[in-house]
């Protein structure tokens, strides 16, 4: 097999100087969680999937360990075996868990088989044992213990969900993993680079560890993530990456982990963000019945002029795509249109849309928020900050962030911070919380509304030169709790009659006019008096921003957007 040009550790072995190997534990939020609303299995701790019934996991036993040549022990991963199994549970693979990430927080599923009801007697089980093993990585003996890594290969008919990893060179017993039949599983791919292990013997030799999810992501998809990992050598061919491990699929069409209404709102007002201002914003939210009451008017391709929106939006075209045919616009008065973009902070609240995630093993909570106005940008080149007069303007702004909460423990896990045409999602232990409580966070940045999870400026689209276009974020009195301020617009998956999505929502055409602002000309009055090798930087910056930046376009409501039905794009 191949060296590993890593220094490499077991916990038996005491002869490195370094600390003991921490045990992944879950990450404790900075509160209590509540006593959730009686449900089905929301919060239980269990998910059925069909045939399989599934338990998470978060004692680990440690394995093996690697750190970077060098002696930084912070730079590797270390491997680790789920333990306090329950009887008639079986481990699916192994976990591993970056060094420099704390605190440890590791889960992977672990199963059994249930009787379904319309399995046949004469039915494969779901799961069984591996044949044997393949070794398809070890590490060289250099530095002390080898690390060994199995790839488990499965029956006929079944597909393998992780790898089981040991320190010594015998095959792991066939007892150690189970392999699940291959129509209760779905394809995944690689998602995040754990680690990349370059080989002293030559580059074409690396060995690289990669988290999975399932290929098909969003509302719909049945994927379940167990929480292993899977690696790979440089001889492994790609489709080899996509089609030896698998993830389960959830069968159960009625989705009986999410949370029903009443756990919805429970949760809504346990984890709902505070959303903060910039002290300095001029163009503040308002909710959408606030916009349309106070002048806000449809206009249509052949129409002389606009017509108002009523208070609940009801006149406005419903369902079909965006065909630019209709947009909404501000009045024509200068103070009623004045008066509408500084919007209005008293009125607004956060827009809910809630839906399953990963095969409904997680709730997203989607929290829209609206803006009636975008307004201008700063550009920041070197130590220079220059504001735009126009650049960046556009009437109807939606951004959003979305809480995404373990549907085992009702646990927030990650939230999504939406910026611009991006975003990102953070850990839920590297959120700021309101003091107390388990509400995050959010910061919406100056005129843009982009949101982030820390104070400070943020550089969209910066270059090696510190150009940029400045995002800046600070706490101050205008702000908007969602815990309590919010409208539920739409849950699919609790049935149509549920909740009634209000009419607005089904507005699919632009919120704002198509409108040509001379941004070009108003960047190339900056270009012109930059040094010669900043300009560069500048004009490939301009490449770099959303058309909506230069107003050519408005932008479109929640339900036009990718991840209304997606997943989060980062």
């Amino acid at each position: 097999m191949f060296g590993c040009d890593c220094f490499y550790w077991n916990q038996r072995q005491q002869a490195v100087d370094f600390d003991s190997l921490p045990e992944p534990k879950p990450f404790s939020l900075p509160a209590p969680l509540p006593q959730w609303p009686q449900g089905q299995g929301f919060g239980t701790g269990r998910m059925n999937l069909g045939e399989l019934e599934v338990i998470q996991v978060t004692k680990f036993e440690s394995v093996w360990r690697c750190i970077q040549l060098g002696g930084n022990s912070q730079l590797g991963v270390s491997f680790y075996k789920p333990v306090g199994i329950p009887d008639g549970f079986h481990s699916l693979g192994y976990y591993c868990h970056p060094n420099d990430q704390h605190p440890l927080r590791g889960s992977v599923l672990v199963a059994r088989q249930i009787k379904h009801p319309q399995s046949l007697s004469s039915d494969p089980p779901p799961l069984r044992k591996p044949i044997n093993y393949s070794l398809i990585w070890s590490t060289g003996s250099h530095y002390g213990d080898k690390g060994y890594f199995w790839l488990p290969n499965p029956p006929t008919g079944y597909k393998v969900m992780g790898i089981v990893v040991t320190h010594d060179s015998n095959q792991p017993d066939v007892d150690e993993v189970r392999c699940v039949r291959a129509d209760l599983t779905e394809h995944c791919e690689t998602c995040d680079l754990v680690f990349s292990m370059d080989s002293k013997s030559g580059s074409n030799q690396q060995f690289q560890i990669w988290t999975t999810k399932p290929c098909a992501m969003g509302m719909f998809g049945k994927g379940v993530s167990v929480g292993t990992f899977y690696c790979q050598s440089a001889i492994s061919s790609s489709e080899e990456a996509l089609t030896s491990i698998a993830c389960l699929k959830n069968l159960d069409s009625t989705l009986s982990a999410m949370p029903n209404l009443n756990q919805i709102h429970s949760l809504i007002q346990h984890y709902g963000p505070t959303m903060y201002f910039h002290p300095e914003e001029d163009y503040l939210p308002s909710s959408v019945q606030w916009f349309f009451k106070n002048g806000a008017l449809l206009y249509k391709d052949d129409w002389k002029e606009g017509q108002p929106i009523n208070y609940m939006g009801s006149n406005l075209p419903s369902g079909g795509v965006n065909d630019g045919e209709y947009w909404i616009d501000l009045p024509l008065d200068d103070g009623e249109s004045s008066s509408l973009k500084n919007g209005n902070l008293e009125s607004a609240e956060l827009y809910v849309h809630v839906k399953p995630a990963l095969g409904g093993s997680f709730t997203d909570v989607a929290m829209w928020v609206f803006c009636p106005f975008n307004g201008p940008v700063t550009l920041k080149i070197g130590l220079m900050s220059v504001p735009m007069s126009r650049l960046g303007q556009h009437v109807g702004d939606w951004e959003h962030v979305t809480l995404r909460i373990n549907n085992f423990t009702g646990e927030l896990w990650q939230v999504f911070y939406s910026e611009h045409s991006g975003g990102r999602w953070v850990d839920a232990s590297e959120v700021e919380f309101i003091k107390g409580s388990n509400k995050p966070i959010v910061y919406s940045s100056k005129h843009g509304h982009a949101s982030f999870p820390h104070e400070g400026i943020f550089l969209q689209g910066a270059t090696k030169l510190g150009v940029g276009v400045r995002n800046d974020t600070a706490r101050s009195d205008y702000f908007i709790d969602s815990s309590i301020k919010y409208q539920l617009i739409a849950a699919e998956y609790l049935g149509e009659e549920v909740i009634k999505e209000p009419s607005w929502l089904q507005y699919m055409r632009e919120w704002g006019p198509t409108i040509v602002y001379d941004s070009r000309s108003e960047m190339d009055k900056i270009i012109n008096i930059l040094p010669f090798f900043v300009r560069f930087s500048v004009e490939n910056l301009i490449e770099l921003f959303p058309t909506e930046l230069y107003g050519e376009e408005g932008p479109t409501g929640p339900k036009e957007k990718d991840n209304w039905v997606g997943d989060e794009i980062c």
